[in-house]
């Protein structure tokens, strides 16, 4: 009978302990969100490379709407740039991710759907990061090194399913919060001036299809004032690939 009673007070305990670890190993990753712990403790994650280089990233293409006048603009400038992609949209629109790629860009990996990780769902996370990296491959013909997970929340399950398909999560060190319905060229490049340094990853974003109507024109407008900034500080502006992120290289 002691045993039988042991037993169930650890079943018990177990039963509540368990759900608890599940959670808090699907939520604690997600705070490298946040840009001070994340640049300071965690460099690699938040895109710290070169010194001599910025890279320049955008999110949520391709979009036929706007991710064409953002290769345009990025022509005019001589830059290349790294397009983390949706799984979903790049089959959707192969032929401008074989634009994006023959105009000397890099694709990289932004998931299959631009959903929220609510819960736990290490299976599901697996199989849409997979497919998902398929597809990039598929489109640009080589294997992407580089994932950013949707809303930049990099869960447990994210996490796994990255090392899983051999991808290398990287966030970013400065950003234009050009996705509001406010941002202007202005804001964008203020933005992204008050927090880029050399070695410094930057998020932009080629559409508005999360984010609120119109907003990429504002990120659009700004690239001559950032990328003419970063060449006046002597540094270099190109895709992650010529970053030398650490633990890459």
């Amino acid at each position: 009978m002691p045993d039988s009673v042991e037993r169930g007070r650890w079943c018990a305990t177990a039963a509540r302990v368990l759900p608890a670890l599940v959670a808090a190993a699907h939520i604690v990753p997600a705070g490298t969100w946040l840009p001070g712990p994340r640049c300071a403790w965690l460099p690699a994650l938040a895109g710290v490379g070169s010194g001599d280089h910025v890279a320049l990233t955008f999110d949520d293409g391709p979009d036929p709407r706007s991710t064409p006048a953002f290769l345009d603009a990025l022509d005019e400038l001589s830059v290349r740039a790294t397009f983390f992609v949706l799984g979903e949209q790049v089959l959707r629109h192969r032929r401008l991710g074989h634009d994006i790629v023959r105009r000397g860009h890099e694709l990289a990996v932004h998931g299959w759907t631009h959903h929220r990780p609510w819960r736990p769902a290490p299976v599901r996370e697996a199989r849409q990061l997979a497919r998902a990296t398929h597809a990039v491959a598929e489109v640009s013909g080589a294997t992407p090194a580089w994932y950013r997970p949707p809303y930049g929340i990099l869960t447990g399950d994210r996490l796994l399913a990255a090392r899983r398909s051999g991808l290398h999560p990287v966030l970013w060190t400065a950003w234009g919060r050009d996705w509001t319905a406010h941002a202007t060229a202005g804001s964008v490049a203020a933005n992204v001036l008050a927090d880029v340094r050399g070695g410094g990853t930057v998020l932009l974003h080629d559409t508005d299809r999360h984010a609120a109507p119109g907003c990429w024109r504002a990120a659009l407008a700004a690239l001559p004032r950032l990328v003419g900034a970063c060449r006046a500080a002597g540094l270099r502006v190109g895709p992650l690939g010529e970053h030398r992120v650490a633990g890459r290289d």
